[in-house]
């Protein structure tokens, strides 16, 4: 098919679509169960032969019980969320991302031969107005800035592998408020996340935020008062409660954002705190395991194996039907065996920091390609990026899923054998120096990693192999 016939029947289907929400969204007050009905007959009319008859079957009956956990999620983001917001977002993380958009990743993982990401993380500046104990990107500065530019080429590159969701960290991504805005503006048909520690949301910027419709934040928060302030100063927990009041006034979709440590993790995952997120108007959030990333870093910091062990326990708790808090975490490091393990070196995402290096990972500070003068294709076929590729996944264990956290050795092999160098912008670190930091937490954490893995009942995925895959194998 012709490149014409492909915009045109692309433009096609998303205007079908966008009816058909339009439809739904209307009638919502109405009949929620309907409108549910109709989302879901829209997903398996779009995304086809991908959408399973018993995924189909399963989706339709849970959300279409008034009862359900997912149900009541549901309900409570659409009955905070601007139609606007409600109906972009839809189109673009829904049609885009998740159906045309993973259509065309797994076409071009094929066609390529290397990992195609599935979302793309970049800092618009290093710059950050907060200097938050054992963070790397406080002590920065404002030393370096993505341009309007460089952030464009990003977005249109990845657009052209399939790529419909962008992420933003920095640094603190809002010290670019006007350039956010007018990126979001210019690629109004994908979905933008913003990590964002709150403190520069106000009035003026939701209304515009609401205006485009296709902006989400994570908002950083640890618990209390006292846990979040110890680690990002007094004043910050005060003004994170201030800024969900306003995006939920302007009906922006938020969620949280949360590193977890040996010192705050019961705090930020007890009851109190998961339904004082869901008033605020939070009801999805991600969870980071402390990474000890610089020389600065605080390895103390870094959860016990008991911890741990907690904290997988806890999130799949929250996540299930027993627990009636509506509100859906996601925990970057221990949700591997739903993922097939590392996902970072461009398998489902990677990183590009202030200078415009390419990592593989947020917290992985190697690379041995650049935005400034390499394509997205050229990145991902870069050395350090194809020996992710090559050696993914990193361990079958995925309790333990991460080349440098509980398998530093492979993490020392692939920085070595491609001859990448650190992109720390404040202080270079060596990966022996980086690596050394994790060798006794992998070595302490491996025993209980193993004995809960031997429990699970693992389902054997192709996606975690899906270079093997051929187009005329279905994915799960």
């Amino acid at each position: 098919m012709n490149t014409s016939l492909d915009n045109l029947t692309h433009k096609m289907q998303r205007a079908a679509l966008g009816k058909i929400v339009d439809v739904a969204l209307s009638r919502a007050e109405q009949d929620r169960e309907k409108t549910m009905c109709q989302l879901v007959d829209a997903a398996k009319q779009f995304y086809g032969s991908g959408f399973s008859d018993e995924t189909y079957e399963n989706a339709k009956k849970v959300l279409t019980d008034p009862d359900s956990k997912w149900t009541k999620l549901i309900n409570c983001v659409l009955d905070q969320t601007d139609p606007h917001v409600a109906r972009t977002t839809a189109l673009n993380l829904g049609y885009e991302a998740f159906f045309r958009g993973t259509k065309m990743i797994r076409e071009n993982r094929v066609k390529y031969q290397c990992n195609i990401p599935w979302l793309i993380l970049f800092d618009p500046t290093s710059a950050c107005n907060m200097h938050c104990v054992g963070c790397w990107a406080g002590e920065y500065g404002n030393k370096n800035n993505l341009s309007f530019e460089d952030m464009d080429k990003i977005v249109t590159q990845g657009k052209e592998l399939g790529v419909y969701l962008y992420m933003l960290t920095g640094g603190e991504p809002l010290v670019r408020k006007k350039d956010v805005l007018e990126l979001a503006e210019k690629h109004n048909d994908v979905e933008f996340a913003i990590y964002t520690n709150s403190t520069l949301i106000d009035e003026p910027f939701c209304e515009e935020v609401r205006r485009l419709g296709n902006i989400a934040f994570m908002l950083s928060i640890e618990g209390t008062p006292e846990t979040n302030d110890a680690r990002r100063g007094e004043g910050h927990y005060a003004a994170v409660m201030h800024a969900m009041d306003l995006l939920k006034k302007y009906g922006i979709i938020f969620g949280t954002s949360i590193c977890y440590t040996r010192q705050n993790i019961e705090a930020v995952t007890n009851d109190a705190f998961m339904r004082l997120l869901c008033e605020k108007g939070a009801h999805f959030g991600f969870y980071f395991h402390y990474m000890p990333v610089g020389n600065e870093a605080a390895p103390e910091l870094m959860p016990t194996p008991e911890q741990r062990k907690y904290m997988i326990d806890r999130i799949r708790y929250l996540r299930s039907s027993a627990c009636d808090i509506p509100f859906y975490p996601m925990d970057f490091q221990n949700d591997g065996e739903f993922v097939g393990g590392c996902i970072a070196g461009g398998r489902n995402y990677f990183h590009i920091n202030s200078a415009g290096d390419a990592e593989p990972c947020v917290f992985i500070h190697y690379s041995n390609a650049n935005i400034h003068d390499q394509s997205i294709l050229e990145i991902l076929h870069s050395p350090l990026f194809m020996a992710y590729h090559n050696g993914q996944p990193f361990n079958k264990n995925h309790l333990r899923p991460c080349p440098m956290l509980e398998n530093p050795e492979l993490l020392e092999k692939m920085v070595h054998e491609t001859g990448a160098h650190s992109t720390d912008l404040q202080s270079p670190e060596s990966v022996e120096h980086l690596c050394e930091k994790c060798k006794a937490y992998a070595a302490d954490w491996q025993p209980t990693a193993d004995e809960i893995w031997s429990h699970h009942k693992v389902r054997e995925s192709r996606y975690e192999n899906y270079k093997d895959w051929k187009p005329s194998q279905p994915l799960d």
